[in-house]
């Protein structure tokens, strides 16, 4: 059954239209004034389909107690508003329309206008309702599946490495964390955990022998391997639905005093989620196994870490690298 909450201070008004609506099976909630309807739905927390509300009243008028029961509030929690008014004038429903109402109603009320208006407006709330339910569900299945195939091809990229397993997801990882502690919202740190995850995706063009040969690399073998922050960035920037993507990519290996590459970027010209990531990625090359050496000590990792802010890092990632290093007093952040 359908529920009306019918707002108004007079007797009278409130009588009448829910005769009206009980006659056509709604059920209805008489109230006589905002206070009560403020009281009804945020104290008491109860929901009706639609709230029918009169603008003249005394006390709290209907703006106002329009105004106060949209505070805060998501859309997909708003209960529709229509208001009752015995005002002819175009200003008094052009202000209810601007706060966000429904439709109006005129008094004297006419039945049918007001049962055809009532069910017009729960019904196309209740479809609009289920619309955004939906989007937001398949949008999570989507979510889901896209962070899934990042996952399984940020795995693929680590495999071509026999040093480096699952170093993407570490830098992610780590990334993820420096960004919040420097006040990302959660959207961007889920945007940096995928970047990071990601960085390395140009090795995909680097071949096997290069990646994976144990000894020092000529300077050929050395430059094939700088060719894949630029390679990463082409693959990355074919995602339209995500344009940062290619961020952490293409500038993972720039240093902030302009000695890095792909473009010898400096200081702040290097976007904020690669120096992020930059830190990240330097932190977990030293604290991983490699052909040459075990994971090194966490008393080096920390003074290397030291002793690259301002050339190597951004100072701000830097510290708060460290200051995970400091916290992390059993060692538990490497390679395992």
């Amino acid at each position: 059954m359908n529920w009306v909450a019918v707002v108004d201070d007079e007797d009278f008004n409130r009588k009448t239209v829910a005769r009206i609506l009980k006659k056509h099976d709604y059920m209805v909630t008489a109230l006589s004034s905002g206070q009560e309807l403020l009281d009804y739905i945020l104290v008491k927390g109860n929901t009706p389909d639609l709230i029918l509300l009169d603008i003249m009243m005394s006390g709290m008028d209907g703006f106002e107690t329009m105004k106060r029961l949209r505070e805060g509030k998501n859309e997909d929690s708003i209960i529709p508003i229509v208001f009752l008014t015995g005002d002819n004038g175009d200003e008094t429903e052009m202000e209810g329309l601007r706060l966000g109402a429904e439709d109006y109603i005129r008094k004297p009320i006419c039945p049918d206008v007001l049962i055809h208006r009532v069910k017009r407006i729960i019904e196309l709330d209740r479809t609009h309702k289920s619309m955004v339910q939906e989007i937001a569900a398949r949008s999570a299945e989507c979510e889901s599946l896209s962070r899934h195939v990042v996952q399984t091809l940020a795995e693929a990229i680590d495999a071509k490495d026999t040093y480096t397993n699952g170093h993407s997801d570490r830098v992610a990882t780590y990334s993820r964390e420096i960004a919040k502690r420097y006040g990302y919202s959660e959207k961007q740190q889920d945007d940096i955990f995928m970047m990071g995850l990601l960085h390395d995706v140009g090795k995909i063009g680097v071949p096997d022998e290069i990646i994976n040969k144990p000894g020092k690399l000529t300077d050929e073998e050395f430059a094939a391997i700088k060719t894949h922050p630029v390679i990463g960035d082409r693959i990355l920037k074919k995602v339209s639905e995500m344009p940062k993507l290619s961020i952490g990519a293409r500038w993972h290996h720039e240093r902030f005093d302009g000695r890095g590459y792909p473009d010898g970027l400096k200081g702040e010209e290097i976007l904020e989620e690669a120096r992020i990531i930059a830190v990240a990625d330097a932190y977990d090359a030293m604290t991983s196994h490699r052909s040459y050496r075990d994971i090194l000590p966490q008393e080096v990792v920390r003074g290397e870490i030291e002793k690259g802010k301002g050339t190597q890092f951004d100072p701000v990632f830097a510290d708060i690298m460290l200051q995970m290093i400091d916290e992390d007093t059993e060692y538990e952040m490497h390679e395992k």
